[in-house]
């Protein structure tokens, strides 16, 4: 059993950074891949970044790839997502989630533990 809580949403300016973090209680927090999933009103839920259980393979959608960092520590049982060159279009809630596939995952379906969300919202 693993619970995610998420933080670190906020509003910023178009061209911004925000940094989130997603805590995770459960013993075995190392053994399972992470991923960031990102939710606009209107929209379907849809895959953002994965990190596998070490931290050293990332995957990220085309649509943020070289702007989003996912990184994960085993020690505080945290995954962060660093957000640079923010775009409107990058508005949402995001949710973190966790699966056992170790080596993480585009899909949304493989990912059992979900957390709470938390509002992103790009302004111009």
């Amino acid at each position: 059993q693993v619970s995610l809580v998420e933080s670190g949403g906020g509003m910023v300016q178009a061209g911004g950074s925000l940094k989130l973090s997603c805590a995770a209680s459960g013993r075995t927090f190392s053994s399972y891949g992470m991923g960031w999933f990102r939710q606009a009103p209107g929209k379907e839920r849809e895959f953002v970044a994965a990190v596998n259980w070490s931290g050293i393979s990332t995957y990220y959608a085309a649509s943020v790839k070289g702007r989003f960092t996912i990184s994960r520590d085993n020690v505080k049982k945290t995954v962060y997502l660093q957000m640079d060159s923010l775009k409107l279009e990058d508005t949402a809630v995001y949710y973190c989630a966790a699966t056992r596939s170790s080596g993480g995952t585009y899909y949304l379906n493989e990912y059992m533990y979900w957390g709470q969300g938390t509002q992103v919202t790009v302004s111009s």
